[in-house]
């Protein structure tokens, strides 16, 4: 097998980096913005609504962090060749402050301040480590996704929802949506760039590339928040018994199509409590194979879905209070979403790579290695290298780029190596 080239960290890793604490924090201090304003104007429900999301999102967010640090703790050799440069990782006096941390809900925050650090060292004093930088951010990545979709996109549903049942937007409204929408937006790029640096072959197409992910998703996305957002404005009570409804079938499904991400069962079962809540809103691609059917099924169901709670606000909307929005949103919802799975079939025919795995013959056909195969290269060429390649983003890379892995899978597994 030919041997890979590892990426290096580099000064548009540690600028993205920066922005991405950036945005952290600003969707952070909007929310306490925000939710200050609701307590000071007596409105205690918003208050109390927006301090659940708040909470559930960064309880769930910790967890995930936790569980993490935890399952690399364990990996052979990893805390001996992090504990010198990564305390993050090292010392069992470390363990005891970051379980505080993360007890007090500060351990993601924890974590961009250690990544900004140890970027530095490496990208301005040339220090050694750049692998290990690029473990702590693909970490970050992957939960800023869960905190999007667990506390920033219903945020953004329960802005709209508020403005479109008060018919009138304050200035900290409007705030929290603009908040909100940079951070949905900054999510998708930074986790499909984060997805891409395990195609080092692939990097001529990374902008074109981000902006197609960018889009569709940003299509698909917007009309379901504005759909739920419409239905909750005439059936505020119902929006609770839909989302219920909804979150345990999505659950099922998860645990049907037997996902394996994380290393331990209740992680797992987070996982997929977690993915549920994702598919409220969008599609995320969660096992090995071919996913055109599971897609096709998936965005079947939002449309439908989406078209009865539509049909359900155009029924009941008060006519006077929504005339001046009502026919162009009726219009404007459903063709997002059309433009959005076109989008979706641009990406996937032009901007797309793709890994064919023979498992007889045991070979890459083509230049893309995926999650798996990345990981058995480098237990290949370094050893060094083998406990540092994030093995979670590489299995979302494996369900996201490759054709067909589940014999990859399997033949993994049997050889020890196979993605957790």
């Amino acid at each position: 097998m030919a041997c890979l080239t590892f990426p290096k960290y580099s000064w548009l890793d540690f600028l993205f980096t920066l922005i991405g604490v950036c945005t952290f924090l600003l969707d952070v201090g909007s929310d306490i913005w925000v939710a200050t304003e609701f307590y000071l104007r007596g409105d205690f429900f918003w208050f109390g609504l927006l301090l659940g999301f708040m909470l559930t999102a960064s309880v769930i967010v910790q967890l995930f962090s936790w569980f993490w640090l935890k399952y690399d703790r364990e990996l052979e050799n990893f805390e001996s060749e992090t504990s010198d440069k990564y305390a993050v990782f090292g010392g069992s006096g470390h363990v005891k402050v970051m379980s505080l941390l993360h007890v007090c809900q500060l351990g993601l925050f924890f974590r961009h301040i250690s990544a900004i650090w140890q970027g530095f060292c490496v990208w301005w004093r040339g220090e050694g480590g750049s692998h290990y930088v690029i473990y702590l951010t693909h970490d970050l990545s992957m939960l800023r996704l869960i905190e999007t979709f667990c506390e920033s996109v219903p945020q953004l549903t329960l802005m709209m929802y508020i403005v479109l049942r008060t018919n009138h937007a304050r200035t900290m409204q409007y705030v929290s949506v603009v908040a909100s929408i940079i951070s949905v937006a900054w999510m998708l790029v930074d986790y499909h760039r984060s997805l891409r640096s395990f195609l080092p072959d692939k990097t001529k197409q990374y902008w074109f590339s981000s902006v197609a992910y960018f889009l569709w998703n940003l299509f698909l996305i917007a009309p379901r928040v504005v759909t739920v957002a419409l239905f909750a404005s005439v059936l505020p009570p119902y929006m609770a018994v839909h989302f219920l409804s909804l979150w345990p079938a999505f659950v099922l499904w998860a645990w049907l199509q037997d996902t394996c991400f994380m290393d331990s069962t209740a992680g797992e079962w987070l996982y997929r409590a977690t993915v549920a809540i994702i598919w409220y809103f969008s599609w995320f691609n969660v096992t090995e194979g071919r996913t055109r059917w599971r897609s096709v099924i998936y965005h079947s169901f939002i449309l439908l879905d989406g078209g009865i709670l539509l049909s359900t606000w155009w029924r009941l909307r008060d006519p006077e209070t929504t005339h001046a929005y009502a026919l162009p949103l009726l219009a404007l919802v459903p063709l997002s979403y059309v433009i959005g799975l076109l989008l979706k079939a641009l990406y996937y025919s032009c901007c797309h790579p793709t890994l064919q795995w023979s498992a007889d013959t045991r070979k890459l056909q083509g230049d893309v290695p995926d999650g798996i195969v990345y990981q058995n290269a480098v237990n290949q060429t370094d050893a060094a290298y083998s406990q540092t390649v994030n093995k979670r983003m590489a299995s979302h890379v494996a369900t996201f780029y490759s054709v067909n892995t589940t014999a990859l899978a399997r033949t993994s597994r049997q050889e020890g190596t196979g993605i957790i």
